[in-house]
């Protein structure tokens, strides 16, 4: 069974910084696009950054100039750079892998990370 694991998270004053990595807990053959989302209480989880094998990112208008996202393909692994923090990126944050597939020919599936808790105080 393939697993997400995170690491990175904490509490941080506002404009500190917080870098949160994600792995996959095996061998895998292929995986098309990693990502991170976030989910505040009360609120819907949302996109925050994604990013493909080929290196093409996208990020949430929310923290553009302020996280980066990278991806080593060789050991399947995926970085949030969190710069600039502020109060209002406080959420639980969840790693996401996008058609993962664990031998070559089987269809991909998406796994999900248990998440991490990021709280920024002001």
């Amino acid at each position: 069974q393939v697993q997400l694991v995170e690491s990175g998270g904490g509490l941080v004053q506002a404009g500190g910084s917080l870098r949160l990595s994600c792995g996959v807990s095996e061998s895998i053959v292929s995986v098309n696009v990693m990502a991170w989302y976030r989910q505040a209480p009360g609120l819907q989880r949302e996109l925050v950054a994604k990013i493909s094998t080929y290196g093409n990112t996208n990020y949430a208008d929310s923290v553009k100039g302020r996280f980066t996202i990278s991806m080593d393909n060789a050991k399947n692994t995926v970085h949030l750079q969190m710069n600039s923090l502020k109060p209002e990126d406080t959420a639980v944050y969840y790693c996401k892998a996008e058609s993962v597939r664990v031998r070559i020919g089987t269809r991909g599936f998406d796994y999900w990370g248990q998440g991490t808790q990021v709280t920024v105080s002001s």
